[in-house]
């Protein structure tokens, strides 16, 4: 129970953590600095990873808990009722995540079967397909960088290319964040030493790929300055060592929240943010339709500060939590978490 609790708590902060980072985007800051604009620049890239990882886990334990086919079915019908209402959310805000998520859990549903040993080197060749890929062809191809618009995404070829490759959270390589939680799965989640090696790897990964782009980005630079894009943290191109401090970031957060659970259930604050945790998916539409949709209405979409943006995130997810936790009193799932069950199991 407790174990299930502490990943619903690391789903609330990664939750919080992409609306925060959604937010910056959605308000247009730019060239900000301070501290809010510190915090927003590491959660880029980190909240998602840590989100698709948790995924990853969940599917990792519904698979452990029934048949193989039973499992598939439902993750099937699970990932086409992510792309529709993905793909309607794409309409409105384009760097919608769950049409990915669609196409993760397909391509999670096919590998669940694989060897730990195998999930790895699958995760270790996504890295390396995705090196060979930016190296070969244009990953410019789409964009507009300075509107952050992507062309002829909804043509054949626009959509594959920002499927697979250069849209904001594509299969190859981020597909590795799923197969890593799956891999997570496999472990005694409930132990406190896994709990605390989960920590300490995630740290160790973080500070090495951190370290490491630190060190072989001059070195890169002065063989040739386009190639130390190959060696950046930064979510976008999501090359192998962000792709590493992702997974890190993912790691600690699950580690401390599952070692933190039971305190935090003591102190009255678990029970208060889980049901949020347990509404994700409702909480990240609403987050576009209400939250985004509120700033619209009052013309804060563009041109504010970080400070701006950090504290509409804020209070939308106060406002996000006190509602989940006031439903979940009286309905045992989030509204869309709900249709989603009766419609896919």
């Amino acid at each position: 129970m407790n174990r299930l609790r502490g990943l619903d708590l690391a789903r609330y902060l990664a939750f919080v953590g992409m609306v925060i980072v959604n937010f910056k985007m959605a308000m247009g800051v730019q060239g900000d600095s301070g501290f809010a604009a510190l915090i927003g620049h590491l959660l880029e890239g980190r909240a998602a990873a840590t989100f698709v990882v948790l995924a990853g886990i969940g599917l990792g334990l519904a698979a452990a808990r029934s048949d193989y086919g039973a499992t598939l079915r439902v993750i099937l019908r699970r990932a086409a009722f992510l792309l529709v209402i993905g793909l309607l959310n794409s309409l409105i805000f384009d760097a919608d995540i769950l049409h990915y998520y669609a196409f993760y859990f397909l391509f999670g549903a096919l590998l669940i079967g694989l060897s730990t040993r195998q999930l790895i080197g699958s995760i270790i060749g996504l890295n390396v397909v995705f090196v060979v890929m930016i190296l070969s062809l244009n990953y410019d191809a789409g964009w507009d960088w300075s509107a952050l618009t992507y062309a002829n995404f909804w043509t054949p070829v626009g959509f594959i290319r920002n499927l697979f490759f250069n849209g904001w959270h594509p299969i190859i390589p981020w597909l590795a964040f799923l197969l890593v939680g799956i891999v997570l799965a496999r472990l005694d989640l409930g132990a406190r030493k896994i709990q605390i090696q989960l920590i300490a790897w995630g740290a160790g990964a973080v500070a090495l790929a951190e370290g490491l782009s630190l060190v072989l980005q001059p070195v890169m630079a002065a063989i040739d300055p386009e190639l130390a894009v190959l060696v950046l943290t930064a979510p976008v191109p999501p090359m192998p060592l962000y792709m590493l401090a992702g997974t890190g970031v993912a790691l600690v957060v699950t580690g401390l929240c599952l070692r933190g659970a039971d305190r935090l259930e003591a102190v009255g604050v678990l029970g208060f943010v889980t049901p949020a945790g347990r509404q994700t998916l409702t909480l990240y539409i609403a987050h576009i339709l209400i939250g985004m949709g509120t700033l619209e209405a009052i013309g804060r979409l563009g041109g504010q500060t970080a400070g701006q943006a950090l504290a509409a995130a804020l209070v939308f997810c106060l406002f996000a939590t006190v509602y989940a936790w006031i439903w979940a009193r009286v309905f045992k799932r989030g509204p869309i978490e709900a249709v989603m069950r009766k419609l896919a199991g």
